[in-house]
C-alpha cells in the first residue's frame, strides 16, 4: 500500500532490528548509530528494542553471530567444492573470505570491525569457531602432503592465510581512505597465497 510505513511482521521484531542495524552499520559504522535510529528504521518505538536487546552492543553481537553463520556455511561450501583436492579446498576458503566481505559488508563490519568479542556469548563463540575450524581443516589436509619434518602447524598456516585475506579486504577491497591497489583484490589474494604455498613446497615454482 502506498505511503504505508515500513515495519516488522508480527513476531519478527528481533530480526527486523538486526536488519535495521546492519543497514545502519554499513552506512555509519558500528558506533555511528543509536538504538533509537535502529528502532525508527524497523518501525517501532525505542522502548520496544529493549524487549530483545540489552543495548547497542548486544544488537551488534547478534548481527555478528548471524554473519558468522553465513560465513561458516560459505567456508564449508568452499572447502567441499574444492574436494578431493586439498590444494583447491585450501585456496577456495581464502577466496570465500573475500567474497563474504564483499557481499555482506554489514555482517563483516559487525564481526571484525565493531570491537565485539567472539566470546561475548556462547552462541557467538560456537559459530565463530566453526568458521575458523573450516580454514584450519583445509590447512591440516594440505599440510599432510608435506614431510613431517617440513610441516608447519595447521593452525599457524590457517592464521597466516586468514591474516592475508583480512589484510587484502581491509586495505584494498573495502576502500580504505587513500588506499588504492593497482591490482584487483582477488588477484592480490590469489598470488599471495600462491607465493606462500610455493615457499612451503606445495606448488612447483613453474606453476
Amino acid at each position: 500500500m502506498a505511503g504505508k510505513k515500513r515495519g516488522y511482521h508480527h513476531g519478527n521484531l528481533r530480526q527486523a532490528l538486526v536488519e535495521a542495524a546492519l543497514a545502519l552499520i554499513e552506512a555509519k559504522g558500528p558506533t555511528g548509530f543509536t538504538l533509537s535510529e535502529a528502532a525508527k528504521q524497523a518501525g517501532v518505538t525505542p522502548a520496544a528494542v529493549y524487549r530483545h536487546f540489552a543495548g547497542r552492543e548486544d544488537l551488534i553481537a547478534e548481527a555478528a553471530r548471524q554473519g558468522y553463520e553465513i560465513f561458516a556455511d560459505l567456508m564449508e561450501h568452499a572447502y567441499e567444492k574444492g574436494q578431493p583436492s586439498s590444494l583447491a579446498s585450501f585456496e577456495a576458503t581464502g577466496r570465500a573470505y573475500l567474497a563474504f566481505a564483499r557481499k555482506f559488508p554489514g555482517h563483516y563490519i559487525s564481526m571484525f570491525e565493531s570491537g565485539i568479542s567472539i566470546n561475548r556469548n556462547p552462541d557467538l563463540a560456537h559459530v565463530a569457531n566453526r568458521a575458523f575450524g573450516t580454514l584450519e581443516k583445509a590447512a591440516e589436509t594440505l599440510m599432510a602432503e608435506l614431510p613431517e619434518d617440513r610441516r608447519p602447524p595447521a593452525r599457524m598456516v590457517s592464521a597466516h592465510v586468514w591474516a592475508m585475506s583480512h589484510g587484502v579486504v581491509e586495505l584494498f577491497s573495502r576502500g580504505s581512505p587513500g588506499t588504492k591497489s593497482p591490482f584487483p583484490p582477488e588477484d592480490l589474494l590469489e598470488t599471495g597465497i600462491g607465493i606462500y604455498l610455493r615457499g612451503l613446497g606445495l606448488i612447483r615454482p613453474d606453476t
